[in-house]
């Protein structure tokens, strides 16, 4: 049996809350190309590293954000140690070139997001290679001299050409590497699949480089739109497919560009005038979610309410529709809320609480991610404060999903799944005073059976009214008052508490003994 002790800080009575505390996704999205988000300079020492990314932790955690999304992957390098890509320049300096004194940058900042409580997701850019080839520093056995007939020149990046069946599997490789060897909670594409279209010198529309291979691997399709499409079908089937074998409880989500398609383009489509992902990046997304392939989108809607051409609320309404059970998470441009922006809507301090607001009223949308991590630690227009002091006041976890257990099949064998549920229900839960805090202790026993690997790595903690009838799936807005991975904190003077414990797999046990704690 393993026993769990943790400290509860005891904390002042809030008789009111400005929404009802649910599970949320409350992400932030953490850039590491060109040094946007993270480390701050290229030049940071090893400590000067660390000590910078546990005050962000600390940050996000103050404000009560849940789960970041890391760029592990920025341009075919790497932020932690890989057989396939070399370091990155934005880490040390020089691609290529380890840290030193060594140590592993990604399995230090999981270690220390979910000390935190927090969900860690690795964000990686897919198919860029080379950004800004002009000022890029670009070692010798990076991917793209090792196999420059993988790659097309587009603007001033250079991309990973997904219309060779090669590039997809190198890329599906370095996942499932990851996800092997890393406690990621998921794996996340942001909107770059085909480069965005750019204009030439002569003012004309770009071309992308891939008519030989379109006529090598063109699968039988006569267009080429649709065959680059096809491919990125080709690829998130992969991943996902990849991914469920390696791990099923990874979860994997996409952020497009905020339009799938206008209803000029099709009737299906959002009451908006702007670029298609579907026309303009060969992604649809909205197949991938039809499939279920991924677990979740993020669209980016980085416009503010009542713009003419893609009206946030709009753009909201439209995307809750478009789910297909899978979870909606809306991307707000925290980075154009300025006041300076030449824009008045993003000038307006209300603008992204505004969004937020609207965002929640909709049954469909399970949360919100933040770009980027750097406006929200500089608190732009005080939305740091807002999301602390009003939106996130009460801190809770990222929002189930329930499907990602449905076939126990793929994941359990040989064990009836009334006991793998008993199997890890918390036991000899206790509390005992030491001064002004509280120690709560509980016990877990360790499944050893080889085909499930129990790693039990959240809590839940429920506060109820009465001991009879208790459905710990019909948590009320008045008991509710749980929190964190390791930590709950209290707003009455007495409760009657259990606490659940969940696995790896979003399975949750029952509930434990009730206690009765007095403050």
């Amino acid at each position: 049996m393993k026993k769990i002790l943790f400290l509860i800080l005891i904390a002042i009575n809030i008789s009111s809350f400005s929404q009802e505390a649910k599970k949320e996704m409350r992400g932030v999205w953490v850039a590491t190309v060109k040094n946007i988000d993270f480390p701050s300079n290229k030049l940071l020492s090893v400590e000067q590293q660390k000590q910078e990314f546990i005050d962000m932790l600390n940050k996000f955690q103050e404000i009560g954000i849940n789960a970041i999304f890391f760029q592990v992957r920025p341009a075919a390098d790497a932020f932690f140690p890989s057989e396939f890509e070399p370091w990155s320049e934005w880490l040390t300096g020089k691609q290529s070139k380890a840290p030193e004194p060594y140590y592993d940058p990604l399995k230090f900042m999981i270690e220390e997001t979910h000390k935190r409580g927090m969900e860690f997701h690795a964000w990686i850019n897919p198919f860029r290679a080379v950004a800004t080839i002009e000022f890029a520093d670009v070692a010798d056995n990076h991917i793209s001299n090792r196999k420059p007939e993988w790659f097309f020149t587009y603007y001033i990046n250079k991309y990973f050409n997904p219309g060779i069946p090669e590039v997809r599997t190198y890329v599906k490789n370095i996942v499932v590497d990851i996800v092997k060897r890393y406690d990621i909670d998921g794996i996340h594409f942001d909107d770059y699949f085909y480069p965005y279209p750019k204009r030439g010198e002569n003012g004309k529309m770009l071309e992308i480089d891939d008519a030989n291979e379109f006529l090598v691997y063109n699968e039988g399709f006569s267009n080429i739109a649709d065959w680059r499409r096809n491919n990125m079908n080709l690829f998130i089937e992969e991943i996902s497919k990849a991914i469920k074998e390696t791990k099923p409880e990874v979860v994997f989500g996409v952020a497009p560009s905020g339009i799938w398609k206008n209803k000029s383009q099709d009737p299906e489509g959002s009451n908006t005038r702007g670029l298609s992902h579907y026309y303009a990046l060969y992604s649809d997304v909205l197949f991938w979610l039809k499939k279920g392939w991924i677990d979740y989108v993020a669209p980016q809607l980085y416009w503010p309410v009542g713009n003419k051409y893609a009206d946030y609320e709009t753009l909201v309404k439209w995307w809750s529709e478009h789910t297909y059970g899978r979870h909606l998470y809306i991307g707000h441009a925290v980075y154009n809320a300025k006041s300076d922006s030449e824009n008045a809507s993003w000038r307006n301090p209300n603008e992204i609480p505004n969004q937020i607001k609207i965002a929640r009223a909709n049954p469909n949308v399970q949360g919100d991610m933040f770009y980027k991590a750097k406006d929200i630690i500089n608190n732009n227009l005080g939305i740091a404060d807002k999301l602390k002091n009003n939106f996130y006041r009460t801190h809770v976890s990222t929002p189930d999903m329930p499907w990602l257990a449905e076939d126990d099949t793929t994941i359990v064998t040989n064990v009836d799944k009334e006991d793998e549920v008993n199997s890890f229900i918390p036991k000899n839960f206790n509390y005992v005073k030491l001064g002004n805090k509280i120690v709560i202790s509980w016990e877990v026993a360790e499944t050893e059976n080889m085909n499930l690997e129990f790693k039990v790595y959240k809590y839940r903690n429920y506060d109820f009214k009465n001991t009879d009838n208790i459905d710990v799936l019909k948590i009320t807005k008045e008991n509710f008052i749980v929190i964190k991975r390791n930590r709950f904190k209290l707003f009455k003077k007495e409760y009657k508490i259990a606490v659940t414990s969940i696995n790896k797999n979003k399975i949750e046990s029952k509930e434990s003994n009730i206690i009765k704690l007095k403050l």
